[in-house]
């Protein structure tokens, strides 16, 4: 069994192959050693925050609406966290939307719209929930696949709204050469992000005076952590450059969390065990004290409210005292929620920490 997931190992999601793993029971049962699967029991995360001083962990204030608007995908990734692909519906509506553009009018201290999916821009209201929320002042953020600008005519011209409406594009790509990505996201992807990222810098993403910001996202594409976020930076800019004539601004580092179709990867390669102790041994209480559930707020493509888009992935849903839909929102009571913690977080605290802004400590 390989050691790397490759996109041979994801041709449809797991819904789409009725895999157990699309189950967030069954993930959450496997977590915590309560399944066939895995009846192997860790150190429970509580327990490890606690030892540091962080439990219960608190927010610090939320300042980031994420916005997840669906689960379609132009690409069906080896390791992806929502189990996006072609072949998911699963779409926000346009009410909800208005309701998200409402709490940001409403809230000022929420300053950000980060706009996530599957593939964001296939969702038919996606300009539009971009543009009204530039109306209102706040900074949008695009998590971008890359590919789905080149993929259809209808979405070369992506660039140019982004541009137009000053949005930041956080793009993946996990790494600098052919062979490691399209081995994680598929034949021909590499190739497709370099003409995309190309398309960006010609509408002036990326370049130092222009104000629009362009950042990439490395995840590993094993079992393993990733190394240093600035010496991946350096790295990436070096070889983009000099291969393509690349230029973006900073690299996010982002941990593979145990989760969905890299949890799937790790039980079939028989890492599992292995991995989820590389994340306890790396445990770090500096980078546990800035995850990104500190100061964001993850919404559903139906509405419902998160900690996190990975605990939105295992359907953990807010602490019960708090709203739990984006239509009861409640700036007073989520602030004072206390955030929702189980195995998985072992991810986000191990080394340099990860969220989806990179690692969290220097």
């Amino acid at each position: 069994m390989s050691n790397t997931p490759t996109e041979t190992t994801a041709k449809k999601s797991l819904a789409g192959q009725n895999n157990r793993l699309a189950d967030t029971l069954v993930q959450v049962q496997v977590l915590n050693g309560n399944h066939p699967a895995n009846h192997k029991q860790f150190a429970a995360f509580e327990q490890k925050m606690a030892e540091a001083g962080l439990y219960p962990l608190l927010p610090t204030g939320i300042e980031i609406l994420q916005v997840n608007v669906g689960k379609r995908c132009n690409q069906t990734c080896a390791h992806c966290h929502v189990d996006a692909g072609p072949d998911r519906r699963e779409a926000m509506s346009r009410e909800t939307m208005q309701h998200c553009l409402t709490v940001l009018a409403q809230n000022p201290a929420i300053s950000t719209l980060d706009i996530t999916g599957g593939a964001p821009e296939m969702h038919p209201h996606f300009r539009w929930l971009a543009e009204e929320a530039t109306k209102l002042g706040k900074k949008v953020i695009d998590r971008c696949n890359l590919t789905i600008i080149t993929s259809n005519q209808k979405y070369r011209q992506l660039p140019h709204f982004f541009a137009s409406q000053g949005i930041e594009v956080v793009s993946s790509l996990p790494h600098f050469s052919a062979l490691h990505t399209n081995r994680q996201r598929g034949n021909g992807v590499f190739e497709a992000s370099i003409e995309a990222l190309q398309l960006l810098n010609n509408a002036g993403y990326g370049h130092p005076d222009s104000g629009l910001q362009l950042h990439l996202v490395y995840n590993p594409s094993g079992a393993f952590l990733p190394g240093s976020q600035q010496s991946l930076e350096t790295e990436f800019k070096r070889q983009l450059f000099r291969k393509y004539g690349i230029v973006f601004n900073r690299l996010f580092t982002i941990t593979n969390m145990p989760i969905s179709r890299f949890l799937h990867f790790l039980l079939q390669s028989g890492q599992y065990e292995p991995y989820m102790q590389l994340l306890i041994d790396s445990f770090n209480p500096a980078a546990a004290k800035g995850v990104m559930c500190r100061n964001t707020l993850s919404v559903s493509w139906e509405g419902y409210l998160y900690d996190c888009d990975f605990n939105q992935m295992l359907n953990l849903t807010v602490s019960p005292d708090a709203p739990q839909h984006i239509s009861n929102f409640n700036l007073q009571q989520l602030q004072n929620r206390q955030i929702v913690l189980n195995q998985h977080c072992y991810g986000c605290t191990a080394g340099g920490g990860s969220g989806c802004g990179g690692a969290t400590t220097s």
